[in-house]
C-alpha cells in the first residue's frame, strides 16, 4: 500500500503545480485524451475539481481524474478526509439520480398502503431472492404509494414470470401472491411492451441490479433494506421535496 501512497502524493503535488485551468483548457483536455485514448468514448464534461491540478472527465455515469493536460488518468475514488466525505460517490450518487417526474409510471403497477402519501418507484425482478425479503419487509411500511417496475434480467424464466404477472387481472395481488406467498401467477398471455420498456429504461440508466428504489427525491438506492431504512429514506426524500 505504501507505494501506492506515495505515488498518489506525488502525482497530487505534481498536479498542484499545474496553473489554473480556463475553458479552453477544459476543451484541449477532452481533445487530448480523445486523441491520446481513443478507446475511451465519448467523453461528456470535463470539469474543475476541489483538488488542485485535478480535473474530472464523464464519460456516460464513469468517472475519472486526469491533468491539465490530459496526459494522465487516474482511477478510483477522491476523498476529502477532512470533511469525510466521499466526494466521487457523492458525484456518482448525482448522476445516478433519476427525477421521479421522469419515470414511465405508466410501465409500472400500483400497491397503495395507508394513505398513500409518500411515492417510491422500485424495479424488481421476480426470481431475485433479494427482492422476496425485500418484499416481505416492505409489507411493514404504510401510507405509502410503490410504483412497481417488472424487470426482468435474470433470464428466460424471469420473462415468462413477468408476463404472467402483467397480464394477471389483479396485478398488485398477483405480484404480492407470488414475491410473499410462493403463489405463481397463472399463464396469461396479453401486450408485454411495457415490460420491454422497463428493461431498456434499465439498461439506459444502469439498473445493474434489483431491487433498486428510486425515491421522490430522485435517489436511487439498491439493496434490499429494511423496512427502518426504508422508512428513514422515504422522510428524508419528502424532506427534500
Amino acid at each position: 500500500m505504501k507505494p501506492i501512497r506515495h505515488a498518489a502524493a506525488a502525482l497530487a503535488f505534481f498536479f498542484a503545480l499545474v496553473p489554473f485551468a480556463g475553458a479552453q483548457d477544459l476543451d484541449k483536455i477532452k481533445k487530448n485524451l480523445t486523441e491520446h485514448l481513443p478507446g475511451i468514448g465519448k467523453i461528456d464534461e470535463v470539469s474543475k475539481t476541489p483538488m488542485p491540478g485535478v480535473f474530472e472527465v464523464r464519460v456516460g455515469l464513469d468517472l475519472f481524474y486526469t491533468d491539465v493536460g490530459g496526459n494522465y488518468v487516474l482511477q478510483g475514488e477522491m476523498i476529502d478526509p477532512r470533511q469525510k466525505r466521499n466526494l466521487t460517490e457523492e458525484r456518482q450518487n448525482k448522476l445516478l439520480a433519476i427525477p421521479f417526474d421522469q419515470l414511465p409510471l405508466k410501465d409500472a403497477f400500483v400497491i397503495t398502503r395507508g394513505n398513500g402519501k409518500r411515492r417510491v418507484a422500485i424495479f424488481e425482478d421476480p426470481n431475485c431472492p433479494y427482492c422476496k425479503r425485500f418484499e416481505q419487509d416492505l409489507q411493514k411500511i404504510s401510507d405509502v404509494t410503490i410504483y412497481m417496475f417488472l424487470y426482468p434480467i435474470l433470464g428466460a424464466d424471469s420473462t415468462d414470470k413477468s408476463r404472467n404477472l402483467w397480464c394477471a387481472k389483479d396485478r398488485g395481488g398477483a405480484w404480492l401472491d407470488w414475491m410473499v406467498r410462493q403463489k405463481p401467477a397463472a399463464e396469461a398471455k396479453c401486450d408485454v411492451a411495457a415490460v420491454n420498456r422497463n428493461v431498456e429504461f434499465g439498461k439506459k440508466y444502469k439498473i445493474a441490479g434489483t431491487p433498486t428504489m428510486i425515491l421522490e427525491d430522485g435517489k436511487r438506492v439498491p439493496g434490499a433494506l429494511p423496512s427502518p431504512e426504508v422508512e428513514k429514506l422515504l422522510a428524508q426524500a419528502a424532506q427534500a421535496k
